[in-house]
Formats: C-alpha cells, sequence, structure tokens
C-alpha cells in the first residue's frame, strides 16, 4: 500500500550506423531540412514546408505567402503551423557502454573516470543518438514533423548526428550564427557526447563534459537567431527540458519561452531530474526554471520530481499546486512509473495504467512519452486516449535496449494497443483518490469499475473502447509508412 501526505508548500522563487546522402546546408543558413519529399522548399523570412516527415498527419500545406498563423484549432489553441514539434538544445551523441562498476560519486574521481573512456574514440556501433533526439525521433515515427533545434560541432560526432536526423526524416535548426565557430574544433564548440553506463545489473550512470562546467556547454550562445526564431514560430509545439541547461545559458532559454508565447507556439517543459538542482542553482537558472513552471502550457514530471518542486508527496495535489502557480499551463501530466500516468488539469483528472511488457532498458522511455503527449495535444485526443498512446510509446521504449533509433517503432505501439494488457491496480488509484481533489470530472481507463471520491464525478473509460477508436489511425499511418518506405526502395 501507498500513502500520501501533503507536505508544506516549498515553490521556489527567484546501433547500427547507415550513412544516408550529405544532408543539404542552405548558405548562409545553418537551417537545414531533411525530406523525401519533391515538394519542400525553404524560403525566408517565411518557413514553407509541405512535409518534412512524408508520414506526417499534418494537413497544412503552404504555398506562396501564406501565412502559417492564419488558423487555430479552437480546442487547444494550436495555430496550425507546418512543424509539429521543435525541440529545443540537448542534442548529444550518447555512447552507450557496459561497465562492471558505475562511475564514481565523487566529482573529482568522476571526472579522471570520463577522461580515461574518453581517451580514444569508441567504436561507433555504441554510438547513439540522444536527448531531444529520441523526442523527436519518437514523434517522426508517430507521423509528426518535427525539427531539432540546436548546436552540433563540425566532427564526426556531429556528422553522425545529422545523419541520423536526416534518416528520420527530421529538420535541424544550428542556434548559431557564426559559421567560422560552427567550423571550429574548440572543445567548446564540439558535439556534446553523452557517456551512458550500464552496469551488471542494468543500473544507468551518465557522464558528459557539461557535468564538471559551472557554465553551460555552449555558453558563448547569446541570442536566438532568426532561424531560429523561424523555426519556433512556424511549430505548433517547442519541447524544452532541463537538460537543455547544461548546454545552454538561461537567458537564451528564457528568450525561446517568451518568443514562442508571442508567436502563439504552445510550450511543453519537462524539468527532470535537473528540477532539483536548477530550483537550488544560480539566481538565473531560478528565475528561468519558474518562468518555465509557470508558462509552459504543458509541464511533464515524474512523482518523485512534482514533489521536489512543491514541496508536496501526493502526486494529483502536487500537480494541482503547480497549475495554481501557473499562469498560463492547460496540464500537468505526472508519470507514475510501473503505476502508468495522470493528466492534470483545472477541472479534471485522467488516469490511465500502465502496459503490461518485459522492460529491457527504460533509457527513452520519458522522452517517447512527451511525443506521444505532443500528438495527442495538437490533434485534441480526449485525455484518456492521450495517456493510453502515451504509455504504450513508453512501454514500446522500454522493450528495446537504449534509446536514439531504438524508441518505439508504430508497429510496437500498434501491437501493444492491438493486446490491450494494461495493469489494473485499481487499489492504488483509490488509495490516491482518498483525498479531497476538488475537481468536477475523474476518468479512469479501467476493466472493472472503480469507486472513487464521492464528490467527483467518476467516469469509467474501457481499454477496449479508447483502442477501438484509437487503432484505425495508427493502422492507417503504418500503412503509409510502409508504403513511403516501399517508394523510396522503388526509387518514386
Amino acid at each position: 500500500m501507498h500513502s500520501f501526505a501533503a507536505k508544506p508548500l516549498n515553490f521556489k522563487t527567484p546501433t547500427p550506423f547507415h550513412p544516408k546522402p550529405p544532408f543539404s546546408t542552405l548558405s548562409p543558413s545553418h537551417c537545414s531540412f531533411f525530406t523525401s519529399s519533391p515538394n519542400f522548399t525553404l524560403q525566408t523570412p517565411l518557413l514553407q514546408v509541405h512535409s518534412l516527415n512524408p508520414n506526417s498527419t499534418s494537413a497544412t500545406s503552404l504555398n506562396g505567402s501564406t501565412s502559417l498563423l492564419q488558423h487555430t484549432n479552437p480546442k487547444n489553441g494550436v495555430a496550425l503551423k507546418a512543424v509539429d514539434v521543435s525541440t529545443l538544445g540537448n542534442l548529444c551523441v550518447d555512447v552507450v557502454l557496459n561497465v562492471p562498476t558505475l562511475p564514481p560519486s565523487n566529482k573529482e574521481d568522476r571526472k579522471a573516470y570520463m577522461d580515461s573512456l574518453a581517451a580514444s574514440a569508441p567504436d561507433k556501433r555504441y554510438w547513439e543518438a540522444g536527448g531531444n533526439c529520441n523526442v523527436a525521433i519518437a514523434g517522426a515515427r508517430l507521423g509528426l514533423n518535427c525539427v531539432a533545434i540546436g548546436h552540433v560541432g563540425n566532427e564526426i560526432y556531429g556528422s553522425f548526428l545529422l545523419d541520423v536526423l536526416h534518416d528520420e526524416g527530421i529538420g535541424f535548426v544550428e542556434m548559431n550564427e557564426d559559421n567560422d565557430l560552427v567550423k571550429s574544433s574548440a572543445g567548446s564548440y564540439e558535439t556534446l557526447l553523452c557517456w551512458v553506463l550500464v552496469d551488471s545489473m542494468q543500473r544507468h550512470g551518465f557522464c558528459s563534459r557539461a557535468d564538471f562546467s559551472k557554465d553551460p556547454a555552449f555558453s558563448w550562445l547569446r541570442k536566438l537567431s532568426a532561424d531560429v526564431k523561424m523555426a519556433i514560430k512556424n511549430s505548433k509545439i517547442l519541447f524544452c527540458n532541463g537538460y537543455g541547461f547544461d548546454e545552454l545559458p538561461p537567458g537564451i532559454i528564457v528568450s525561446a519561452l517568451e518568443y514562442a508565447i508571442e508567436v502563439g507556439t504552445a510550450v511543453f517543459f519537462d524539468p527532470g531530474p535537473r528540477g532539483k538542482s536548477l530550483s537550488a542553482g544560480t539566481m538565473e537558472e531560478q528565475q528561468a526554471l519558474n518562468h518555465l513552471l509557470m508558462k509552459s502550457d504543458v509541464l511533464l514530471l515524474t512523482a518523485d520530481e512534482a514533489e521536489t518542486l512543491t514541496g508536496i508527496e501526493h502526486p494529483i495535489l502536487a500537480g494541482q499546486q503547480l497549475l495554481k502557480q501557473a499562469v498560463r499551463t492547460k496540464w500537468v501530466i505526472v508519470k507514475m512509473g510501473s503505476k502508468g500516468s495522470i493528466l492534470i488539469t483545472m477541472s479534471s483528472l485522467s488516469f490511465v495504467p500502465s502496459f503490461k511488457v518485459d522492460v529491457v532498458d527504460t533509457v527513452g522511455c520519458g522522452d517517447s512519452f512527451v511525443a506521444a503527449i505532443a500528438s495527442g495535444f495538437i490533434n485534441s485526443l480526449p485525455m484518456a486516449s492521450t495517456l493510453s498512446i502515451a504509455n504504450a510509446v513508453g512501454a514500446a521504449t522500454a522493450m528495446g535496449c537504449g534509446a536514439g533509433r531504438n524508441v518505439a517503432s508504430l508497429e510496437k505501439v500498434v501491437k501493444l494497443m492491438k493486446e490491450s494488457n494494461f495493469k489494473d491496480d485499481d487499489m492504488f488509484w483509490e488509495e490516491l483518490f482518498n483525498v479531497n481533489l476538488d475537481v468536477e470530472e475523474v476518468t479512469i481507463l479501467s476493466k472493472m469499475a472503480t469507486k472513487g471520491n464521492n464528490n467527483n464525478k467518476m467516469i469509467c473509460v474501457s481499454p477496449q473502447s479508447v483502442v477501438s477508436e484509437l487503432l484505425p489511425t495508427f493502422e492507417s499511418r503504418l500503412l503509409e509508412g510502409k508504403g513511403s518506405i516501399l517508394k523510396e526502395h522503388m526509387g518514386v
């Protein structure tokens, strides 16, 4: 049994590598998009895209000077723009290694450990796209048009990362406008490497050069370029996470947030484990974190992260407190691990249990979960349906090893949804409801009727009803994807 007690609020204030033909770089801009579509064009100052991802469900098709901002979805306020999701920063190459022991906790010993690993270039077999590439790849596989905004260096790791994005049909926008700096071999301009270390008990350790500097890895970035602003303006969602602070100065992140709000782009923020250190960091970091917590449209956190940021142990009450403190937030989503996930609004709660799967590796599960939430948000799906897709995508990722190109395939997601093998733990959810939740409606995905708080309007939704509504769309996308692959092989 689990028990939750409210604490005083403490809200802080102030994989194989298959290279493709070279990607195209548009000079003098560093804004590059990879697509198999012959209709693809890029013009400034207006970004014109027919389809970055040939499997995208985006209905936007632009010609001439048609504005990307002329229509808005009335259900969620998302403008009908050409790009579905842009990710901000946190682009890195993961080097995944099996090690006898994880890195030591002492900072100096940890640095020496990483330096010994980096003394010689690791075999390319162990490289994988990491960070926000996981979100973009998972999103592209769900049929979203995705763009990665960030910095990569002019070396083998940067080329590898760009080739992976190209293979997945994901656009890339370089954050730096200075060609000489992009071409520089100086360490501070190189692609960020993250060592993902796995011991014999399948525990993970992570380290990168960003861990050993008080400044962000790309502290030389001072402002948003015209290309970055263009990408944000033409995206329905801008996704940021706490790890972005390892690369980008807080001021850059806040500028991106404020610009997204100005141009009608929804902001998703997942503080991740960095939320704890940011809330106790420099004044600039604390202010940036609070800006994101207060002004993002959607917040995504684990139960532990929600407790860390609010001081409230009960995950629903913590989520509701985040909503109360915010000025723009529509959704707070709490990831409950093996129990499932919760979507909290000012007037409702939705709960969906997790899928029963054999877990191989949890790296990348949270990132792929984000991509599915974005898909549901953009397409105005019912909240229980959105969580169901997200749980399926996260579970499908957990069945593989590592992230990057190993995140969930649409085929795996469809298979899981067809099986509808949800975990039923009604006792856990009933205990979670045993507080005054102060909402008008509670929706639960469950095979059995669930008793809830008598003050709430309880709606019990069967997995079969949700899956039967979602499957046709995803099966259609799966067939479209296979058709696109077949055409590519045939040279059509």
